[in-house]
């Protein structure tokens, strides 16, 4: 019912057909101040972002869903719960990886250089409690989840070309802190998915801001750095990469020119030749108005109350794919869907279709 009342309105497209798949990315922000908060907010019906949550994830209905934002727990009854919400809503996903981000991940030192041990900012990737905003994946087609490959653990430091902070000449915070601190702020999988025709791997990661640090810059080089893992793993410095049919889905925290960050990181990313870049676009983006900004309004995929409209969040197909099309689920004030996606997050959801034959 959600489907039908404003798909091809926001969507601007008649939806996947069926010889393509679609693979979205999403940082729903489904973050909570506390463990089982969602979950509790999932099943309970009346939490205004989740309804607006799944009524976008319903009406966009990607086969494949990259999602960021949402809190992990040991045996997944928060994803499991809103997939069970989803499959009311006609959209089921009976494959689903869920696995503990960095982001809470506790640690003994002083990571963020605050002098202090035992914040939020001294766990492996910025969080309040274990899994909080975490990624998933949530996928129509089976996952090989036992050739699943986890980079979350990596450290910063065993990146190649790897830029770490420093202050006065020292490494920042200390020489401990960087032996210890992975490069994931929340995590890098590579996800191998059983299409029809062949095996697609999914490449999904969520980057840290690269904002909210001091002259080490510690933040932006972190972000900088993850944006970077990816390029350098299709290099094959972290084992044989995928060849072919691969899709980057997930947040890179940073637009290509109107970001504080290394916007050149990504700027590399959207130029390797080994992917492509479907440029997905939105009505409501391209209507808010010029904010000065250097990237086009219209592939904006985030509105924050300060920084403003920026692109941050992407899905990059291998060159190999044919895209059939592709937008940002942001319809235009007065259009149907526009308040759902203005409720469910700052972010919006972003979706390329791929030909499969």
């Amino acid at each position: 019912m959600i489907r039908a009342l404003w798909l091809a309105l926001a969507l601007a497209t008649t939806g996947a057909q069926a010889d393509t798949i679609r693979i979205a990315s999403f940082n729903a922000e489904l973050h909570r101040d506390g463990p089982g908060l969602l979950l509790r907010d999932i099943r309970s019906g009346k939490d205004a972002q989740v309804e607006a949550v799944l009524e976008v994830i319903a009406a966009t209905d990607p086969d494949i869903l990259a999602l960021q934002g949402v809190d992990w727990d040991l045996e997944s009854r928060a994803l499991g719960a809103l997939a069970e919400r989803l499959a009311e809503a006609g959209t089921a996903y009976p494959h689903r990886v869920a696995r503990q981000p960095n982001s809470g991940l506790a640690t003994e030192l002083d990571l963020d250089g605050d002098g202090r041990t035992g914040g939020p900012g001294d766990s492996q990737g910025w969080g309040e409690f274990t899994g909080r905003n975490g990624i998933a994946l949530l996928s129509k087609y089976p996952i090989e989840t036992d050739a699943i490959r986890d980079f979350s653990e990596l450290l910063w430091r065993d990146l190649p070309g790897a830029m770490l902070p420093q202050r006065d000449g020292a490494p920042f915070p200390s020489p401990a802190a960087q032996a210890a601190q992975r490069l994931s702020s929340t995590g890098h999988w590579v996800v191998p998915i059983d299409l029809p025709g062949g095996r697609l791997h999914l490449l999904t990661f969520q980057a840290g801001p690269p904002v909210f640090d001091g002259p080490e810059d510690r933040n932006g080089l972190r972000n900088r750095d993850e944006i970077r893992f990816w390029p350098v793993f299709l290099d094959g410095a972290f084992g044989p990469p995928p060849e072919s049919r691969f899709v980057i889905a997930g947040g890179a925290n940073l637009d290509p020119w109107d970001s504080d960050g290394h916007g050149a990181s990504i700027r590399d990313l959207l130029a390797d030749p080994r992917l492509q870049d479907p440029r997905p676009q939105s009505p409501g983006a391209a209507q808010a108005g010029s904010q000065g900004h250097r990237t086009p309004d219209a592939l904006d995929t985030v509105d924050w109350p300060r920084p403003g409209r920026m692109r941050v969040d992407y899905v990059l197909p291998s060159a190999d794919w044919t895209v059939a099309a592709a937008g940002v689920v942001w319809p235009a004030p007065g259009e149907p869907g526009h308040d759902a996606a203005i409720r469910a997050s700052r972010h919006r959801l972003v979706w390329v279709d791929l030909r499969v034959d």
